[in-house]
């Protein structure tokens, strides 16, 4: 989120500073609520995974201070492996004991697949960072020495063998993920954003391959496979293009045309194929008629098209804004870009409400087009390519520090992956209860709501920071205040939410969401759903 108050950043890599530890505090808080709901051997394994991160983020902050961890990371934050390290692996906890509860051995397995996935790649991540490090920090190789055998022996009389390979796999394709994108996209990610993303960007390929190797009629939900094509087919292709524009001046109409015409050939020739495969019907056709089945699907469709109109109107006025300013460095204000989080809101809320498949499609949909488009803008293809360029500048702050924009993705990705990482087979038997009834408005709440009102409210009437960072301490009050109201405005409109009266949990989830708002340096948009996601779920 923006900044609410002006202030110094502190150094990207300064050892024990305040709002490092107090991010950990509360990392270290979701840990062990999520271990003392569980408390299982898994759970144990994710406080002795969050001990070592806790230990190895200060050789990543040393390593980014000094300019020595191999690539090049974003600068302007902590390396953040304490807070991404802990996201995979407490989401599988989580999810194994809801299918386990719903009487899902299916899916009670996948979800420990996942933790155990979380914890490779993240241990893969620590072991990276001890081995660069000069002198070998002795202390910490012991600790990460000791958890790792604990998380290892324990997942190995855990796991069979295919679950143990798979892990291996997502892990592989993790490592050269690593290599490969890193290379291509300096200071794009800190250590942490790049774990969080290529992981789960590992975990969705290897899973699609998996799926589509073991095919069965039948199997499997349309829309899931959706989702995966669409994910795997952006990111190769995105690989794809930037291996080619090495060789080739990519802003010239040659390579834009062949840019388009590459695009087509790898749609109907590559994505389309692969999904007909998985679905057994073709694609467009179903996805038309999944799009128009019902009046509501309708309804909701042409409602989102006023909103993307309105931004796209919005986005437009701020630049004529900036033609008619005498500052050639003219920036979007917070509250402007904090419009951006309001149509999300009004987007998301009647999806959830009335069709939560159409959201479900309809996100994915989204995150093609937005994938797509900063493409075009970061390769300059034209005709679009510098209109791109210049729009998108007044909207940039200092996270968008590498050569692409990702701001508006994370905000998408935080406010959909609620939606796409909800077990519905653990969830059919009747509706979520409790605080659960509450995760799909996860992303709602933390980055619609809450990031919202922290940003505005912080930045205009914020006067006590929170100690060694920017952020204020009203900003954070009145965003959970705003959380608790729109829970409130939830309970009246949704019918489908009962939450049994655990409403001590959900505020205490919404205030811890809001205090490692308050210190975390990583994308909020991305983190803070699914830390919320997380608590919910539990």
């Amino acid at each position: 989120m923006t900044r609410e108050c002006p202030s110094p950043a502190p150094g990207p890599g300064a050892p024990l500073s305040g709002s490092v530890l107090a991010e950990a505090a509360v990392v270290f808080a979701v840990v062990l609520s999520i271990h003392a709901t569980v408390w299982d051997r898994y759970s144990w394994c994710a406080v002795a995974l969050a001990v070592q991160a806790f230990y190895v983020q200060y050789k990543w902050d040393r390593l980014l201070q000094q300019g020595s961890a191999v690539f090049q990371f974003r600068m302007s934050a902590n390396s953040g492996l304490l807070p991404a390290s802990m996201v995979m692996p407490l989401l599988g906890l989580v999810m194994k004991e809801r299918c386990q509860a719903a009487g899902n051995p299916f899916f009670e397995r996948f979800g420990i697949v996942v933790a155990a996935t979380g914890m490779a790649v993240a241990l893969f991540s620590s072991v990276l960072a001890l081995g660069i490090t000069r002198p070998v920090p002795t202390n910490t190789c012991v600790i990460l020495g000791l958890a790792g055998g604990v998380i290892i022996y324990i997942m190995k009389h855990s796991l069979s063998v295919g679950e143990v390979i798979e892990v291996l796999e997502v892990l592989l394709i993790f490592v050269y993920l690593n290599m490969i994108l890193l290379y291509l996209l300096p200071r794009c990610f800190t250590p942490g954003e790049a774990l969080l993303v290529l992981g789960g960007i590992s975990f969705v390929l290897n899973q699609l391959i998996k799926r589509s190797l073991t095919l069965v009629e039948s199997q499997g939900d349309p829309v899931d496979f959706f989702l995966l094509v669409v994910v795997v087919g952006m990111v190769l292709m995105g690989i794809f293009f930037s291996t080619l524009f090495v060789f080739m001046d990519s802003g010239t109409w040659a390579s834009s045309i062949f840019f388009h015409l590459m695009t087509c050939v790898l749609t109907l020739g590559v994505v389309l194929p692969w999904l007909h495969r998985l679905i057994r019907r073709n694609p467009l056709l179903w996805l038309l008629q999944f799009l128009f089945q019902t009046d509501t699907r309708i309804y909701l469709l042409a409602y989102w098209s006023l909103l993307a109109t309105l931004a796209c109107l919005v986005v437009l006025y701020q630049n004529a804004k900036r033609s008619s300013s005498e500052s050639k460095k003219h920036q979007a204000p917070t509250i402007a870009r904090k419009y951006f989080h309001l149509i999300v809101v009004a987007t998301y809320i009647p999806g959830i409400i009335f069709d939560r498949p159409l959201l479900y499609v309809a996100a994915t949909v989204c995150l093609a087009v937005f994938i797509f488009l900063e493409y075009v803008r970061y390769f300059r293809i034209k005709p679009l390519g510098h209109t791109l360029r210049s729009l998108l500048s007044l909207f940039l702050d200092e996270r968008d520090s590498g050569p692409l924009i990702l701001t508006h993705i994370y905000l998408l990705l935080g406010m959909s992956l609620p939606i796409w990482l909800i077990p519905r087979p653990c969830t059919q038997k009747g509706s979520l209860g409790g605080a659960r009834a509450l995760v799909p408005y996860a992303g709602v709440l933390a980055v619609g709501v809450g990031d919202t009102v922290a940003s505005i409210f912080g930045s205009t009437m914020g006067e006590i920071r929170w100690p060694g960072t920017k952020k204020t301490f009203e900003g954070t009050m009145t965003s959970i205040f705003a959380q608790i109201i729109s829970v409130a405005l939830i309970l009246i409109f949704d019918s489908g939410v009962d939450l049994n009266y655990s409403y001590a949990w959900i505020l205490g989830s919404i205030s811890t969401v809001s205090l490692l708002e308050a210190y975390t340096t990583q994308i909020d948009n991305l983190l803070l759903p699914l830390y919320l996601l997380i608590l919910l779920m539990a």
